[in-house]
């Protein structure tokens, strides 16, 4: 994603997370990393991502909280970053997003306001979040004067697409991440929206090699217009 000055890399793949630290690389500079997931994906993948990261020499922090869009709230933003402090969070150091656009945009507000700015990377693990919400920077929380009113356009460092954590979504979630992919193709690329209407129940259905050309291709996309306009 070629954002001015801060360009950062997308890397879409099955079985991303037990090789986490990895991927990450020199990102971790600490022995402690700091993760905010919610109870939903903890119980799907926390022994995936806390046995990764032990395997690496870390000590993995978890901030585990309730699923679902009231999260995104004011005593949620106060109390994660409040605990960031207790963590002591630099302004050099990485805090990982793992879950959705609910998990990744808190997330991103804490680290945009966190001693003015600290870094983050996306762990998405929903097929909206992997397609659009982990890649482009826009960050928020929901007040009762309406959604995504308050917030910060705050980048990620890096942003890791696991396929494999689309195995455990259910359709609901899956059909609102199709959605989604199929917006890309009625925004004008008609091949797109071709592939997708060849494609769309194998790839709902979990044929690995269609999900990730969907999600490659959404995210170039996306990449596209942030690098256009960080702003849009």
């Amino acid at each position: 994603v070629d954002v001015a000055g801060r360009p950062y890399e997308v890397i879409v793949d099955s079985g991303l997370l037990p090789n986490l630290v990895e991927h990450c690389g020199s990102r971790l500079r600490k022995h402690v990393v700091p993760i905010i997931t919610d109870s939903t994906v903890h119980a799907n993948w926390g022994d995936v991502v806390e046995a990764a990261l032990r395997k690496g020499g870390h000590e993995p922090a978890w901030r585990i909280l309730p699923p679902g869009e009231q999260t995104k709230s004011w005593s949620e933003l106060a109390a994660t970053v409040d605990w960031m402090l207790s963590l002591e969070v630099e302004r050099g150091d990485h805090v990982l997003a793992l879950g959705g656009g609910v998990i990744g945009d808190l997330t991103g507000f804490c680290a945009s306001v966190m001693k003015r700015g600290c870094h983050f990377i996306q762990i998405p693990t929903t097929l909206l979040a992997q397609v659009d919400s982990s890649v482009g920077g826009k960050t928020a929380i929901n007040t009762p004067a309406g959604k995504n009113l308050v917030g910060a356009f705050h980048q990620p460092s890096l942003v890791l697409a696991d396929l494999a954590a689309l195995e455990t979504l259910p359709r609901r979630e899956l059909l609102a991440g199709y959605a989604e992919v199929v917006k890309y193709g009625l925004l004008g690329d008609a091949e797109f929206f071709s592939w997708c209407e060849d494609n769309a129940k194998a790839m709902l259905d979990g044929d690995t090699i269609l999900r990730e050309y969907a999600v490659s291709n959404n995210v170039a996309a996306k990449a596209r217009i942030v690098a256009e306009d960080e702003f849009e």
